[in-house]
This record gives C-alpha cells, structure tokens and sequence, in this order.
C-alpha cells in the first residue's frame, strides 16, 4: 500500500471490529490538522451508518468499508497463515487487513507479527484488539514497509538466536563452571 487515504478505511474497519467510535480510532493520517480529523472521523461515522456493516460478517465489512488494498492484504496475510509463514504488520493499513483476516479465521492471527507501533490511534486499538504486542515502537508515521523493514531483522536476530544458539551442554558448561 502506499498509504494515502488508506487510514480512512483502515478506521471504518477499525471501529467496526474493535467496537470503538471512528473518533477513538481515527487519526491524522498524512497529517491533517484538527477540522480534517473531525471532518474525517464524522465522513466515517456517517458511512458506518449508511452502510451498516457486521463485525460477525468480515467479508461484508471488507466490501461496505475496505478497498481492494486491504482486500489484498487480507488476502495475503491468510495465505501467509495457511502456509505457516509470519506475516508481519506494518502499521494501520496492514493491521486492518490482518484484523479482517483474524475475524474469517481465528487461527490465522498466531501468525501476525505487528513490526511496529504506529502513532496512529486506530492501529494501536486493532492490535490491542487482537492481543498482539508491536515488536518496535520508534513513533513512526509512515507505513509503506517502513517498520516491517526494521522488525524483521529483529525476527531474524530471534530465529537465529533459537537455532544456532548452543545448549549449556553442546557448549560444554557444567554446573560448576556457571
């Protein structure tokens, strides 16, 4: 995603499956100032009861509310699931996208990796939603793999750690060397 006006959508599809109000999940986006925000949060609160959308139906939500972006990366995200691959979350849009795919298949969000704590207000809420825990939080804005780009050598660095690293007893430490 490239991030202009997705945060828009990404909201609508924030409040619909977290519960919240579009002003509790509604941020600047690329920056706008306080009569934009207000205009933003009440543009989607009108759409939200315009079109009503169902949290039990996350496909419905994706077609009344999301764009074919988000679409994709839902898409992806459970792809990534089914094929028992981490997908990590780089910040509102794809956080929306792996909402709406936590919502059609539970067992999918064991593979999400939030890369980043957006300062976006509607991501922190999908992913506290969720019960994830961003890896980094640096007060980044942007999205755009930005933040997926800085966590995943912290997910290389874990791998690595996990399955290159010797036991006490491959190293040779005993008890009385520690």
């Amino acid at each position: 995603d490239m991030g202009i006006g997705n945060t828009t959508p990404s909201a609508a599809i924030a409040s619909v499956f977290t519960g919240l109000s579009p002003r509790e999940v509604t941020g600047r986006g690329a920056g706008l100032d306080d009569a934009g925000l207000d205009k933003k949060a009440a543009t989607i609160q009108k759409i939200l009861e315009a079109r009503k959308p169902d949290p039990e139906d996350p496909l419905g939500v994706m077609a009344l509310v999301g764009g074919l972006e988000l679409a994709g990366i839902c898409g992806f995200a459970l792809m990534g699931a089914a094929k028992k691959v981490p997908v990590i979350l780089d910040g509102m849009i794809s956080t929306a996208g792996c909402i709406t795919a936590a919502h059609l298949a539970p067992a999918a969000k064991g593979y999400f990796l939030p890369g980043h704590a957006s300062v976006e207000i509607g991501q922190r809420a999908m992913l506290e939603h969720l019960g994830l825990k961003p890896l980094l939080d640096l007060n980044l804005r942007l999205g755009e793999g930005t933040g997926g780009a800085l966590a995943i050598n912290l997910v290389r660095a874990a791998v690595a750690i996990y399955s290159e690293m010797a036991t006490f007893d491959e190293a040779g430490v005993t008890g009385d060397k520690v």
